[in-house]
């Protein structure tokens, strides 16, 4: 029996703020008295209150990387019914690290096109862990131009730590396609939807996150280099990973005050792993209602220009010149 228990203890792919929460919940599977289950249950959720509303932004990033968190296909399963995932850029080939299709949503036909990670170790390295080459990004072009067409709304899925930076996506032409991207992103005249459910890195993210409405999860990020990175170049020390995720503030809170996205889809309590289905009910409202709104027309790609125009515009306040002889004589 209690071998049977040990099998069904959780993963053990756990994030150095979760351990209390693990342990609680190793004792709950344990446990087959009724009332210490209730009791379990409650502080469980209670840790979780305690928790994740006070994670660091370097927290957040290591949520937002959970091995378990996710992903795309796993959205689209719950969301969508009847995906016909199409395939290839009709110049290089087909990039597995984005994926493109039709589905429906509550009766409707939209287009989906989203960076796929993958979970296994065959998956990941299948799929270049959702880092996109430039047939990826030229495919989801393809896609968008289709929606255009057939005047399909465009839902696409943000979930990458960059584009491919191999020497082969530059020959390629990996830059200048990622700002083809954006640039077609701009004018394609059908509502655009996009969120950002776990990372959402540099130009790679950014080349399908050009959108009407941009929706982050809660446990998300979005930013433009990894904070790694961004401790590397100016601290010259990774560990400085802590302070350069602050300082980046790549959060879904931080960036809805900044006005870089629109709306945050919120989480289950502890995060998107511990209840796929919950998240992905969240994703599905947030979609419904943007559905809702782009059937009235207000979306349009010269408010969406406007709004990227918008974006990191500020105005400087005009300090008071006092006149200083003027002063005198009136002393």
């Amino acid at each position: 029996m209690a071998s049977k228990d040990k099998n069904k203890r959780i993963d053990t792919t756990i994030l150095p703020f979760e351990r209390g929460i693990a342990e609680l919940e190793n004792r709950l599977i344990d446990t087959e008295c009724e009332q210490e289950r209730e009791n379990l249950e409650k502080e469980i959720q209670r840790e979780c209150d305690t928790v994740f509303p006070n994670l660091s932004a370097w927290e957040r990033v290591q949520l937002a990387r959970h091995a378990m968190r996710p992903r795309m296909l796993d959205y689209t399963k719950l969301i969508f019914d009847d995906m016909i995932e199409l395939h290839g850029d009709r110049v290089l080939g087909d990039d597995l690290a984005m994926v493109t299709g039709i589905a429906q949503f509550n009766g409707e036909t939209v287009m989906v096109v989203g960076q796929q990670k993958g979970v296994s170790t065959e998956e990941k390295v299948e799929r270049n862990f959702g880092m996109a080459h430039p047939e990826g990004y030229r495919k989801a072009m393809r896609m968008y131009d289709m929606a255009e067409r057939f005047k399909f709304p465009i839902i696409s899925f943000v979930d990458t730590p960059a584009a491919h930076p191999g020497l082969e996506a530059e020959q390629h032409g990996q830059g200048s396609m990622i700002a083809q991207a954006i640039m077609r992103s701009l004018t394609v005249n059908t509502p655009i939807y996009s969120a950002v459910i776990g990372e959402g890195g540099s130009g790679g993210a950014l080349a399908i996150a050009v959108a009407d409405e941009i929706a982050m999860f809660e446990h998300s990020f979005y930013v433009i280099c990894p904070p790694e990175r961004c401790a590397e170049i100016l601290w010259r020390d990774v560990e400085q990973k802590e302070l350069a995720s602050e300082a980046l503030k790549p959060t879904a809170h931080d960036l809805l005050e900044l006005g870089i996205i629109d709306t945050i889809v919120p989480e289950p309590n502890g995060g998107a792993h511990r209840s796929p289905n919950a998240a992905a009910q969240a994703l599905s409202e947030s979609i419904d209602r943007f559905l809702f709104n782009a059937k009235k027309g207000i979306y349009t790609p010269a408010k969406r220009q406007a709004k990227f125009q918008n974006m990191g515009v500020w105005i400087e306040e005009q300090e008071e010149v006092v006149d200083v002889s003027e002063a005198a004589d009136q002393a």
